[in-house]
C-alpha cells in the first residue's frame, strides 16, 4: 500500500466523490454562520445544517467537503496524549434526499480498498444493532462475512443531537495490528486500545426526533459522511500517532529545531511539543478566518490556545517569539487546500506576533502576582493557595493549573484543586448561558422559516430603482398570510426586487411598493434564508395580496449617498494597506446614506500623519474620475485579477467583482457609484480602537462632508463668541487665555499654602512619641492633595526623624497622606500599610511605599477617627 500523504488523500477523496456527482464544495469559514449554538465549526456536517433541515435548497443533492473543524472539549489533554487534538480535517460526502445506504456503503468500501488500497481483510464494518438493512448489504452486497459485521448499541451506532433529523451509523474500523493492542485476551473493535482505529462514519439520517424520544420516518432520507483526514493518514502512513503524519510531522519538526531537542526523549518535554504543534495549527486557521483574540466567545478560546503554546515554549526554552515562525509551516504544509491561509499571511503572522508580545508581559506579571501570593501564604502560615486565586492566575495571566501547581509545590504550597474546578464551572455555566438555547439548526425559529424552501428572490437593482414584480409571499410578524391590509405591519417577498438587502456591511434600500392605490412603505429589506429577500414595512393605504403583480420603487437619494459610502470604503481599504502594510484587512463595516464605518485589522492607533495620509490617498483618487467597473466572473479568475476577498465569507462559483481603475479591485456584492468623482469627497472624522487588534474608522462623503464642515464652522464662531475675538484671532486669544489662567493656578497655590500653614499653626507641639518614635497626626481644612504632599514634606523637614500623617476635606472629599522618614522605616513603619490601616474611617481606600502614601474618601467626618488611629496602627508596625 503506497504511503499517501495529507494533501494527496484530501484531493483523492473530493476528486472520487466528483465522480459519484457530488458538487465539491470548499471548507466552510470556522465561524459558524447563522447558528448560535456554535462557537466554532466542530463537524463536517455543521456548515450543511440548513440543508438537513429542508430550510435551504442546496446547490446540489449531492455534496462532498473537507470542512475544516476544532473542538475544545478536551483541551486539557491536548499534548498529554497523542490522541487528543483541537484541530482537525473532516472529510465527508452528503446526499440531500438523493442515495442512502447502498450507495453510501458500497463508495466508503470502494475509496478505502480501491483508491486508497487499505487491506480489505483487516477492515471490520459495524451497524446499528437493529438495522438488518446496513448489516445485509455489508455481509451479502459487499460480502463481509456476518462474524466480522458488528452491532453496536445507541451510544455507539446511532446519531442525534437533540430535536431534529437523526439516525444509525455504520462505522469502518482498521485493524492496526498487535503492536498497537492491549495484550487482552479477546480484544476486538470496540476495544477502548488503538489497534482498531475507526476511520469511516456513515450516519444514515432516516428519521426526525421530536425532542421528547418519539421518532418519524423521515420523507427525503440523508446521508452524512464524516471521516478524520489526519485519522485516514495515520492509518495510510503505518504511524502510531497523528503528530506522526507527514504535514503535522513537519510542524513538529519546526519545534523540536526551535526548542533544540528531540520528540520522544522527554516524556514532559514531548507534552509541550505535541500541544504547541496542535494549537499553532489551529490558531492559524482561526485568524485566517477573521478571528481576532479577545477575552471572550470565539476570540477567548483563539487566545487560550495561542498563549497556551506560547507558555509552552517557554517552558522548553525556546527564545524570543516563535509562533510566526510556526505559523509559516502551517501555511506551507495546508495552503494546498486552503489557499486563503498563503493570501492571509501576512495578516496571521502580524496577530501571533503581536499577541506573543502582549503574553509576555501578562506572563511577567503572572509570576509577580503568584510571588506576592506565596509571600501572603507564608505571612498567614497556610500551605493551599485558593482555588480562585488560582483561577485568576488562569483566567486572567494565562497561567494554566499545572504551572501555578508546579511553581508552589517547588516551596511546597498546594492549590485548591476542587475550588479551582469550582470556579471553572461558573464561568463555563456563564458562557454556556450567554449563547441562546436554539432548535437543531442553532438559529431563533421565525416566522420565515415556515415558508417553502423553494421560494426565491432575484435582486435587479443594480442598474434600475424600479420594478414589476409578483407577490410569491406575504407575512405578518409571527404567520404566513394571503393579505397585508391597510395599518397592518409586515414583510411582503416577490419574485424580483430593486431593494438592496443588508449584506456586507451595506444598509439596505427604503422606499415603497405600490398597487394602484395601495401602498406599502418598505422600512428595511432584508435577506433570508434560501435566497430569499424579505420587504419589511407598514400598508399605508390599501391593500396586498398574494399573485398580485406590484411596483417596487427605491428611494432614489438613500440608495446613491450610501453608494458614495461603499466606494469610498473600498478606496479607504486600499490606502491603509498602502499606508500601514499588507497586513490589514476588513474585519467589519457599516455602510449607510450619512457615513461609512470601516474596521480593520491593525495593532495601534493611527497617528495624525498616517490619518491624513489615508484621507489624501481617497481624495485623490476620486479626483481622477475613474469608472467604476462590475463583472461577473469565476472565482478563480478573479483571484488572478487580485481581487480582494473578505474574512469569513463564503463564495460561489461565480462572484462579482467590482474595480476602480488600478487603485482597487475587490470581491463585492454591493451597490456602488458610476465613477469616483461622485463621491465628491472624503473626511475621516474618527478612529479608535474597538478590540485588541482591531480598528475603527468613521468617514463622510459627499453631502456629509460639507454638513461637517458647516458644523464646525458652527461651533468654531460659537467659540470665538464666547472668548470674545475673532474667528481668525481665536487661536491668539486662547493662548493669551491659557497664560493668564497658569498665572492666576500658581498664585492660588501660594495663597492655599499659606493659609494651610496658618491653619496648622505650630503643629509641631502636636508630635506625640509611639516606641520611641514622633509622630505628628493632624487635620488641615480645604487644602488638595498636592498642598497636603507640599506641607508633609515642610513638616518631615522640620520633624527630622518620624511619621507625617495629614487629612483633609475639600468640596466634600477627603484626602489623606502619610509619610515616613528613611530611618523610621527600617523599625518598621510603613506609610502604604499605614493608609490602607486608616482609609476606611474616611469611607475610601488607597495605598502606596513605604515612604509615602495617599488616599482618598468621601466621610470628611471620618477625619477626627482616622487621626486618633495613627499612632494605634504604627505602634502594631513598629518593632
Amino acid at each position: 500500500m503506497k504511503k499517501y500523504g495529507v494533501n494527496e488523500l484530501r484531493k483523492m477523496y473530493l476528486d472520487f466523490f466528483e465522480s459519484k456527482g457530488h458538487l465539491v464544495l470548499k471548507s466552510f469559514s470556522l465561524v459558524p454562520q447563522n447558528d448560535n449554538s456554535l462557537l466554532l465549526i466542530n463537524a463536517g456536517m455543521a456548515p450543511l445544517k440548513p440543508y438537513f433541515t429542508g430550510q435551504e435548497i442546496p446547490p446540489r443533492t449531492r455534496v462532498a467537503t473537507c470542512q475544516k473543524c476544532i473542538r475544545t472539549g478536551d483541551i486539557e489533554n491536548v499534548g498529554k496524549t497523542a490522541r487528543h487534538g483541537t484541530f482537525f480535517e473532516m472529510l465527508g460526502n452528503f446526499s440531500f434526499g438523493d442515495y442512502f445506504k447502498t450507495e453510501a456503503i458500497h463508495w466508503s468500501w470502494e475509496f478505502l480498498t480501491e483508491v486508497v488500497g487499505l487491506d480489505a481483510s483487516r477492515l471490520y464494518p459495524s451497524v446499528y444493532e437493529t438495522d438488518d438493512e446496513a448489516f445485509r448489504i455489508w455481509n451479502e452486497e459487499i460480502g463481509i462475512a456476518k462474524d466480522r459485521i458488528f452491532r453496536f448499541g445507541k451510544e455507539d451506532n446511532f446519531w442525534e443531537h437533540g430535536a431534529g433529523p437523526c439516525g444509525p451509523c455504520s462505522e469502518i474500523y482498521y485493524d492496526r495490528g498487535e503492536a498497537y493492542g492491549c495484550g487482552n485476551e479477546g480484544c476486538t473493535v470496540g476495544c477502548d486500545c488503538d489497534r482498531y482505529m475507526e476511520v469511516w462514519n456513515n450516519v444514515f439520517t432516516q428519521f426526525e426526533n421530536d425532542g421528547k424520544g418519539n421518532y418519524t420516518e423521515l420523507t427525503n432520507k440523508n446521508i452524512d459522511t464524516g471521516m478524520g483526514l489526519e485519522r485516514l493518514a495515520v492509518v495510510v502512513q503505518d504511524v502510531d500517532s497523528i503528530f506522526a503524519v507527514d504535514t503535522i510531522k513537519a510542524l513538529l519538526d519546526k519545534v523540536c529545531e526551535l526548542a533544540g531537542c528531540r520528540y520522544k526523549e522527554n516524556e514532559t518535554k514531548d507534552i509541550s511539543l505535541r500541544l504547541i504543534t496542535d494549537h499553532i495549527r489551529s490558531v492559524t486557521f482561526m485568524i485566517s478566518d477573521g478571528i481576532m483574540p479577545s477575552n471572550e466567545g470565539r476570540g477567548y478560546v483563539l487566545r487560550r490556545l495561542l498563549r497556551r503554546a506560547a507558555r509552552h515554549g517557554r517552558l522548553l526554552g525556546i527564545q524570543g517569539k516563535f509562533l510566526a515562525k510556526l505559523s509559516e509551516t502551517v501555511i506551507n504544509m495546508s495552503k494546498d487546500g486552503y489557499p486563503e491561509l498563503e493570501e492571509k499571511k501576512a495578516m496571521i503572522f502580524t496577530v501571533l506576533t503581536e499577541e506573543e508580545d502582549k503574553f509576555n508581559k501578562t506572563i511577567d506579571q503572572g509570576l509577580a502576582i503568584l510571588a506576592d501570593l506565596e509571600a501572603k501564604l507564608t505571612k498567614e502560615g497556610k500551605k493551599v493557595l485558593d482555588g480562585q486565586d488560582a483561577f485568576k492566575l488562569y483566567d486572567t495571566y494565562g497561567f494554566p493549573l499545572d504551572l501555578t501547581k508546579e511553581i508552589l509545590e517547588e516551596k511546597n504550597f498546594q492549590v485548591d484543586e476542587e475550588g479551582f474546578q469550582k470556579a471553572m464551572k461558573e464561568q463555563k455555566d456563564m458562557a454556556r448561558n450567554a449563547r441562546k438555547t436554539t432548535n437543531y439548526m442553532g438559529a431563533d425559529v421565525t416566522v420565515y422559516q415556515s415558508i417553502d424552501a423553494a421560494i426565491t428572490s432575484k435582486f435587479v437593482g443594480y442598474d434600475r430603482f424600479t420594478h414589476d414584480s409578483r407577490i410569491s409571499v406575504l407575512t405578518t410578524e409571527d404567520a404566513l398570510v394571503e393579505e397585508l391590509t391597510e395599518g397592518s405591519t409586515g414583510t411582503i417577498i416577490v419574485e424580483e426586487t430593486p431593494f438592496y438587502a443588508t449584506m456586507g456591511g451595506q444598509k439596505a434600500d427604503i422606499g415603497v411598493i405600490t398597487n394602484g392605490n395601495s401602498a406599502f412603505e418598505v422600512e428595511d429589506t432584508i435577506k433570508l434564508q434560501g435566497g430569499k429577500i424579505g420587504h419589511v414595512g407598514t400598508v399605508k393605504a390599501g391593500s396586498f395580496k398574494v399573485g398580485e403583480t406590484v411596483t417596487l420603487t427605491i428611494d432614489e437619494a438613500n440608495r446613491q449617498d450610501t453608494c458614495k459610502n461603499h466606494s469610498a470604503t473600498h478606496l479607504l481599504q486600499k490606502a491603509l494597506r498602502m499606508v500601514l502594510g499588507e497586513h490589514v484587512e476588513q474585519a467589519g463595516s457599516l455602510v449607510t446614506k450619512d457615513r461609512l464605518r470601516f474596521d480593520f485589522t491593525h495593532f495601534q492607533a493611527l497617528t495624525k500623519e498616517q490619518i491624513q495620509q489615508a484621507e489624501a490617498i481617497v481624495n485623490a483618487e476620486i479626483a481622477k474620475n475613474v469608472d467604476v467597473v462590475t463583472q461577473e466572473m469565476s472565482i478563480e479568475e478573479a483571484k488572478k485579477t487580485g481581487a480582494m476577498a473578505l474574512f469569513g465569507e463564503k463564495y460561489g462559483d461565480v462572484v462579482r467583482v467590482v474595480k476602480m481603475g488600478d487603485f482597487s479591485i475587490e470581491l463585492c456584492g454591493g451597490t456602488h457609484v458610476p465613477n469616483t468623482g461622485v463621491i465628491s469627497s472624503f473626511k475621516i472624522v474618527s478612529e479608535a480602537g474597538i478590540a485588541a487588534g482591531v480598528r475603527r474608522i468613521e468617514a463622510l462623503t459627499g453631502k456629509g462632508v460639507i454638513a461637517h464642515f458647516e458644523e464646525m464652522e458652527r461651533e468654531l464662531h460659537e467659540a470665538a463668541k464666547a472668548a470674545k475675538a475673532e474667528p481668525a484671532n481665536l487661536t491668539k486669544k486662547i493662548e493669551a487665555m491659557l497664560e493668564e489662567i497658569k498665572q492666576l493656578q500658581a498664585e492660588n497655590a501660594k495663597l492655599k499654602n499659606r493659609l494651610a500653614k496658618e491653619a496648622l499653626g505650630d503643629v509641631l507641639d502636636q508630635a506625640v512619641e509611639v516606641k520611641g518614635v514622633k509622630v505628628l497626626a493632624a487635620s488641615v481644612p480645604d487644602v488638595d492633595m498636592n498642598g497636603l504632599r507640599n506641607l508633609g514634606d515642610q513638616l518631615k523637614e522640620k520633624l527630622g526623624s518620624g511619621v507625617v500623617v495629614l487629612a483633609s476635606s475639600l468640596n466634600g472629599k477627603v484626602s489623606v497622606l502619610a509619610m515616613v522618614t528613611d530611618d523610621v522605616m527600617k523599625k518598621g513603619a510603613h506609610a502604604g500599610n499605614l493608609i490602607k490601616a486608616i482609609a476606611s474611617c474616611v469611607g475610601g481606600g488607597g495605598g502606596g511605599r513605604p515612604n509615602m502614601a495617599q488616599a482618598g474618601g468621601k466621610n470628611p467626618a471620618g477625619i477626627p477617627e482616622a487621626m486618633e488611629s495613627v499612632a494605634r496602627v504604627l505602634e502594631g508596625q513598629l518593632q
